[in-house]
């Protein structure tokens, strides 16, 4: 069943767009690099911007901060929030139950599928964003903003193991999105009602007030991953976030899981 679900989403425009669009980012912003002469200084605090040109592994790094924050959670959604709602909305659920399947067997498949779907294209940023450049900036060690330069095996090893992080934190979108899947048999609600509460999650970070309260908030670790731009680097923030991420994924899909073990399928 999931060998039939990878391909049978993987002819889907939504998927193909989707793909195009995390592809397309890059180029586009590797361009107006590559037109402006690399971003300026702005004074204050260095950032990783103001070094996305300085190698290929530096621009593989910027994009993952940038598309991390708010693209790769739209199209995570997409794939999660799409997966029941879909067959919802087709009027196709209630044929795949009759096959019979069990119902958490088909709810097993659309998760698999949904987040090996998002791992793909959170891997696919930094990966395009590697050859693209290190064509248009060069093969060379990273230069951190506070750091300095990391050699190119270093640099290489945090790249993953920050795309690594990343991932885990879609983990969160995915089973937020897939929640709201189970709900609606409107696609664009449970994307858009996954989209919402990471927005409000990191609006509600940005304000200090709330003191210690924002620490399980599921977006308050999501950059953790810079420490390791830091060298020697302290892994005690990403240890945390990955803990703290852990009820944000596990309730989720426990609630998902019942609700469609409960549902009246009507379409």
């Amino acid at each position: 069943m999931i060998k039939v679900e990878v391909l049978r989403q993987a002819k889907r425009r939504r998927t193909i767009y989707a793909f195009l669009a995390l592809l397309a980012i890059p180029l586009i912003v590797m361009t107006a690099l590559l037109v402006n002469g690399g971003p300026q200084d702005r004074g204050g605090q260095p950032q990783l911007v103001d070094v996305a040109s300085a190698s290929g592994l530096n621009f593989a790094l910027f994009m993952l901060l940038a598309t991390s924050q708010f693209l790769l959670v739209v199209v995570v959604s997409l794939f999660a929030g799409d997966a029941v709602a879909s067959e919802g909305q087709w009027g196709s659920l209630r044929y795949l139950l009759t096959r019979p399947i069990p119902r958490a067997r088909l709810l097993r498949t659309k998760l698999v599928v949904a987040s090996l779907y998002a791992a793909v294209a959170v891997v696919l940023v930094p990966l395009a964003s590697l050859a693209m450049g290190a064509v248009a900036f060069g093969w060379s060690a990273v230069q951190t903003p506070l750091a300095g330069a990391l050699g190119i095996n270093t640099g290489l090893s945090r790249l993953a193991l920050g795309t690594g992080y990343v991932v885990a934190t879609m983990a969160v979108v995915v089973a937020l999105a897939f929640l709201f899947s189970t709900m609606t048999d409107a696609p664009l609600t449970a994307v858009g009602g996954a989209v919402v509460l990471v927005v409000v999650s990191e609006i509600l970070d940005q304000v200090s007030a709330l003191g210690t309260i924002r620490n399980g908030l599921p977006t308050h670790y999501w950059l953790s991953w810079l420490d390791l731009l830091v060298d020697p680097v302290n892994a005690s923030h990403m240890t945390t976030g990955l803990l703290a991420m852990v009820p944000w994924v596990a309730v989720p899909l426990a609630l998902a899981f019942w609700n469609f073990s409960r549902k009246d399928i009507l379409s």
